[in-house]
C-alpha cells in the first residue's frame, strides 16, 4: 500500500486503515478532486491534502499513506509545508522585505519568498545594515549607542570581531520597557501547575511583572554583593525563576544557570567555576504526586548563601541551613519599595549577563559567558525564523540551566510576546491541554518529547489549531514523528533550529518563507555562514552537496568570545582553515547539504554526545562507569542514533580486567551503569546497551576511537536485523 501513488489508492485501501466506509468514500473523492486539479505528486497536491483533507482525528496511518503516496517518486527532502505569498508577507521578515527589499537587494528583489535566500546572504555580507535594521525592528534601546555595528580584527586577535563597540545596555530593562509592541496591560506570562488542569490559567501583565522584578532587584542589592557578582539559579522554569532571572540582570549581576536535574557534584562544579556568591533554589520540585528534593542537593553541593523558595504555600518541609534565607524574608526587607521603579544598571556591551555550561571532551563543563549582546541574538533568531511578534504565546518546555531557558525569556519578551509555562511534566495530556487553553501560537519541542506524545497519544481530543508553527531543537528529529506532530496542528510548519550555548541561538534553521522538509534545515540562520569541510579539511563549494564536519563563519553577532575555564581560541579556532582571509570557527557536528539545498545533522564529530537534548562528554560518563565495579578495566561511552533517525542512545563498551570474563551478566551491568549515571550525573540519562570487548580501538597516540566503536555497533545492529 505504501508503494502506491495517490491516484491508485482505493476506497478499500483507506478502509483497511480502520476508517468507516462512508468516510473512506468521501476521503477518496476529496483526494481525487485535488489530484485532478494539481496532479498526483506535487507539493501543491500535498499542501491541499494537508489543509483540506487531513485532520487530527483521522488515523495517523492515513496521514502517512497520503504523504508517502504524494511524494513516492519525489526523492529527498519532500516539503511537508510550503509558504504562500499572502502569509509570507505577514511575517516579520516578509513585512520588512516588502517595505525595504529593493533597498537591501536592488534588482535581486522579487518577493519575500523568492528573495529570502538572497536576504540571508545579505545579512552576512552587510552586517552593519542588517543588524541595525533588526535591532530597530525589535525596539532595542541603548543608554549609550554603539560606535558602529561591527569592528573586524585580524583573526589572530579576535576572530569574531567586536560587536556594538562602545554601547551600554541592559537586556532585562529592554524586556520590561514600554514601546509600540506592548502596553502595561499586556499579558506577558501565562502558566498552570500540573494537577490543576481543570482550573483557569494564571497570568501576569507587564505591569505586574515589572513590579515583581523591581522588588527582587531591590532585595538583591540588600545582599551587599559587588556589582557584577555571579548569582546562581537552580530552579524549575516557573514564574518566580523568570522574575529572579530578569532581576539579576536588571540589577547588574550575572546569572549562573544550573539545571534543576543536576546531582550535587554537578551543581558544585558549576558553582565553583563561576565563583557564584549566592544561589536561588526551591525546597522541592513538585511533579504530580511526587516531591523531589532540590534544596538538599544544593546544600550537599556546599553552595554559598541560598535564597529558598517554598514549592507549595509559604512553609518549608525542612529547616534551612544557617546563613540561608527564605523567599519571604528576602522580600520582606524591601517590601516598602514595592511599586517603585528600579533604575536598571546599564553596562558595556561586552559585560557578562549569564554564565551557562556546555560539556566539552575533557570531563569538565565549558563555562560560557553570555554578554549583553547575546540576548539580542536569541531574540533576533525568534523574530526572523519563528516569526515571534506581539500577540504570540510561546511555550517551550525547558529550564534556565539550558540555553533555551534564557532564549525563551528574551525571544518572547523582547518581541512583545507572552511566555507560556507549565509547572510539571510536559509528557502527558495535562501539558497538551495547557497548550490548548493557553492558546499557544509557537510551541517548541525536543524530539524525545514528541515521541512520548505520539506513543501515548497524549494530544488526543485537544485543539491545537492556535499554533502557527513549531520549533524543534536539541536532538535529531524523526520524519514520521514530526509528520505526526504537524498533523496535530493542521499541518503547521516545524522550524528546525540548531545552534549552541556558545552562540546564544542558532547557526542553521528553517524559515516561514521557505518550504520546510521534515527533519531538515532549510537555511543558515540570519547573519551566519556555514562551511562543510571536505576530506582535505577545507570547505567544499558553498552550494555543492556533500557531508563533513561543520565549520562556521567567525563573525556571528552575540557569539562567545571567551570561556571562564578554557582558552576560547584553542577550543574554537586553533587548527581551523582560513577562508577569504578569515579563520573559520569550529563547531564539531557532522552535517550534510543535500542536492535540494537542505541541511541534515549527523551527530558529533568529536567525543561529545547529545542525550535527550543535553550535550555531555564521553569522559564524564566513562568516569562514572569505570568506578561501578572493580572487575572493569575501562569503558567507552558512545551516542548511537537509531537507524530511522531520532535522539542518540547511550551505549557503553566495557573491557574487563580478566579477558576471559565472558559469563558476566551484561543486562545487570547495564542497570548498574544506568543507576550510577542517573544518580551522579543526570537522572534524565539512560544507558541503552552494554557491549563487552576484548580491547578498545585506539589511535597511535593512544586515544580511544569512539567513532570506530559507533560504526561497529551500528553495523552489528544492521547485521542482526538481516
Amino acid at each position: 500500500m505504501d508503494n502506491k501513488v495517490l491516484d491508485a489508492i482505493s476506497v478499500s485501501d483507506i478502509e483497511a486503515l480502520g476508517i468507516s466506509s462512508p468516510l473512506a468514500h468521501k476521503l477518496c473523492k476529496d483526494v481525487a478532486d485535488i489530484v485532478a486539479n494539481y496532479g498526483a505528486a506535487t507539493p501543491q497536491t500535498w499542501t491541499h491534502i494537508s489543509k483540506h483533507v487531513l485532520h487530527p482525528d483521522l488515523p495517523f496511518s492515513f496521514h502517512q499513506m497520503m504523504f508517502n503516496a504524494c511524494y513516492k517518486d519525489f526523492g529527498t527532502d519532500p516539503p511537508a509545508w510550503s509558504p504562500d505569498l499572502k502569509s509570507a508577507a505577514l511575517t516579520n521578515v516578509g513585512h520588512l522585505l516588502e517595505r525595504r527589499g529593493k533597498e537591501f537587494l536592488g534588482s535581486l528583489y522579487v518577493d519575500p519568498i523568492s528573495s529570502f535566500s538572497a536576504f540571508q546572504e545579505f545579512s552576512v555580507s552587510n552586517p552593519e545594515l542588517y543588524w541595525k535594521t533588526v535591532l530597530d525592528e525589535m525596539n532595542i534601546s541603548f543608554s549609550v549607542p554603539a560606535q558602529c555595528i561591527l569592528l573586524e580584527n585580524s583573526y589572530g586577535e579576535s576572530p569574531g570581531g567586536q560587536w556594538l563597540p562602545g554601547a551600554y545596555v541592559n537586556p532585562a530593562k529592554n524586556c520590561l520597557s514600554l514601546n509600540c509592541k506592548r502596553t502595561l496591560d499586556d499579558t506577558v506570562i501565562r502558566w498552570r501547575d500540573e494537577g490543576s488542569d481543570e482550573l483557569p490559567l494564571s497570568s501576569m501583565t507587564l505591569d505586574e511583572l515589572r513590579t515583581e522584578v523591581w522588588l527582587v532587584a531591590y532585595a538583591l542589592n540588600r545582599l551587599g554583593l559587588d556589582r557584577g557578582s555571579a548569582i546562581a539559579i537552580d530552579m524549575p522554569m516557573n514564574v518566580k525563576s523568570v522574575v529572579i532571572y530578569l532581576a539579576i540582570v536588571l540589577a547588574g549581576y550575572v546569572v549562573v544557570s544550573i539545571a534543576d536535574s543536576f546531582a550535587p557534584l554537578e551543581i558544585a562544579t558549576r558553582l565553583k567555576i563561576s565563583e557564584a556568591k549566592a544561589i536561588f533554589t526551591q525546597d522541592l520540585i513538585i511533579r504530580g504526586d511526587k516531591s523531589i528534593p532540590l534544596y538538599s542537593r544544593v546544600v550537599d553541593a556546599q553552595s554559598p548563601m541560598a535564597v529558598v523558595i517554598p514549592a507549595k504555600g509559604s512553609s518549608f518541609s525542612m529547616k534551612l541551613r544557617d546563613g540561608d534565607i527564605s523567599w519571604h524574608d528576602f522580600l520582606e526587607r524591601v517590601e516598602n519599595r514595592r511599586g517603585d521603579e528600579f533604575a536598571a544598571v546599564e553596562q558595556p556591551i561586552e559585560a557578562f549577563t549569564n554564565i551557562l555550561f556546555s560539556s566539552g571532551t575533557t570531563g569538565e563543563p565549558k563555562a560560557i559567558p553570555w554578554t549583553n549582546a547575546t540576548p539580542f541574538k536569541a531574540a533576533a533568531d525568534a523574530w526572523c525564523h519563528m516569526d515571534i511578534h506581539k500577540g504570540d504565546v510561546v511555550a517551550w518546555p525547558t529550564n534556565l540551566g539550558w540555553m533555551m531557558g534564557p532564549w525563551l525569556v528574551y525571544a518572547s519578551l523582547l518581541n512583545g510576546a507572552c511566555i507560556a509555562l507549565y509547572n510539571g511534566s510536559p509528557l502527558g495530556s495535562g501539558f497538551a491541554k495547557f497548550v490548548q487553553d493557553a492558546e499557544v501560537t509557537m510551541l517548541g519541542v525536543i524530539p524525545s518529547i514528541v515521541r512520548t506524545w505520539k506513543s501515548a497519544n497524549s494530544t488526543a481530543g485537544y485543539d491545537w489549531s492556535s499554533i502557527r508553527c513549531f520549533g524543534s531543537t536539541g536532538e535529531a528529529s524523526n520524519i514520521d514523528e514530526y509528520l505526526w506532530l504537524m498533523g496535530r496542528a493542521h499541518y503547521k510548519p516545524v522550524i528546525e533550529y540548531c545552534g549552541g550555548t556558545e552562540i546564544g541561538g542558532g547557526f542553521v534553521s528553517g524559515s516561514l518563507l521557505q518550504p520546510q522538509s521534515l527533519a531538515a534545515f532549510s537555511t543558515p540562520a540570519m547573519g551566519c555562514s556555514l562551511f562543510i569541510l571536505g576530506d582535505d579539511g577545507h570547505p567544499i563549494p558553498h552550494n555543492a552537496p556533500g557531508m563533513g564536519e561543520l565549520a562556521l563563519g567567525p563573525l556571528m553577532f552575540g557569539a562567545s568570545s571567551s570561556l571562564l575555564n578554557a582558552d576560547h581560541y584553542n577550543v574554537y579556532f586553533k587548527g581551523m582553515p582560513v577562508w577569504n582571509g578569515k579563520i573559520l570557527r569550529r563547531h564539531g557536528d557532522v552535517f550534510e547539504r543535500t542536492s535540494r539545498g537542505y541541511y541534515h545533522a549527523h551527530g558529533r564529530a568529536d567525543d561529545t554526545m547529545n542525550l535527550g537534548g543535553i550535550k555531555v562528554s564521553s569522559v564524564e560518563i566513562e568516569r562514572i562507569c569505570n568506578a561501578v565495579d572493580n572487575s572493569i578495566l575501562e569503558t567507552a561511552a558512545i551516542g548511537v542514533p537509531p537507524s530511522q533517525g531520532g535522539p542518540e542512545r547511550l551505549v557503553i563498551a566495557v573491557v574487563f580486567k580478566n579477558p576471559d570474563n565472558t559469563t558476566r551478566d551484561l543486562e545487570q551491568l547495564r542497570k548498574t551503569f544506568n543507576s550510577a549515571v542517573q544518580k551522579k550525573l543526570n537522572p534524565l540519562f539512560r544507558v541503552s546497551h552494554v557491549v563487552a570487548l576484548p580491547t578498545l580501538p585506539r589511535t597511535a597516540t593512544n586515544k580511544v576511537m569512539r567513532r570506530i566503536l559507533r560504526q561497529q555497533f551500528v553495523q552489528q545492529e544492521q547485521t542482526a536485523k538481516l
